[in-house]
């Protein structure tokens, strides 16, 4: 029997060691994302917790951090344009595919990011 999905608990990017303010300083500060607790196990590895609406991103770190210039998610925004404009984020619009508004941004550690106008 397949199974039946129904969608992506969360999404993880990889950050150095000891980088967990700068991605607060990103995802809070930035994207507007707010952190949540790691349960307390978790929370020792390092890494934080955020989310909005149904946007769950973790970040956790990794020793041999290599950013994921290619692999990324794509998250959506109700506001891209006027969000990207008022954040001053350094995005590379793409218009590819017909009727979809989207751009990729990176965060402070290169990791790419995809936004889609919903």
């Amino acid at each position: 029997m397949a199974p039946e999905w129904v969608g992506i608990d969360h999404v993880q990017l990889a950050i150095p060691n000891g980088a967990e303010d700068d991605a607060r300083d990103f995802y809070i500060g930035v994207l507007g994302l707010s952190e949540v607790p790691k349960p307390p196990l978790l929370a020792k590895r390092g890494g934080a917790w955020f989310e909005a609406g149904d946007v769950r991103l973790h970040v956790g770190v990794e020793e041999s951090f290599v950013a994921a210039s290619k692999a990324h998610p794509a998250l959506t925004i109700e506001n891209l344009a006027s969000f990207i404009e008022s954040s001053e984020l350094d995005a590379t619009w793409n218009n590819e595919i017909a009727g979809l508004t989207r751009c990729h941004i990176f965060d402070p550690f290169g990791n790419r990011i995809e936004l889609v106008q919903t």
